[in-house]
């Protein structure tokens, strides 16, 4: 009878610990925070985590100074126009050497 009751025994705590290892992983994998703040532009995003995370940032810096590029370029059109409008031939000059370095 002892025999049975230690064989019982042990499948009892091998069942407890299996349940216990598995509340620990969920509860950890509940912890972890957000791989980045979905819910903000990528010019108010500060916060990455892990490899999706990591991979967001990427596209996010790369969306930033695309960005950069495309208004640096928009200014510099008006600007063009504007020193067009004003016969200013250094400023025109200088518009069209920023709007062939950064007009896509």
């Amino acid at each position: 009878m002892g025999r049975y009751m230690h064989k019982e025994c042990q499948a009892l705590n091998i069942k407890l610990l299996s349940l216990s290892l598995i509340v620990l992983l969920s509860a950890c994998g509940s912890n972890q925070p957000p791989s980045y703040q979905q819910d903000r532009a990528p010019e108010d995003r500060d916060q990455y985590s892990g490899a999706e995370g990591l991979t967001q940032q990427q596209k996010d810096q790369t969306y930033l100074m695309n960005k950069e590029l495309s208004d640096k370029c928009t200014t510099a059109k008006i600007d063009l126009a504007i020193a067009e409008t004003d016969k200013n031939s250094s400023e025109i000059k200088k518009q069209n050497a920023l709007i062939s370095s950064t007009c896509i």
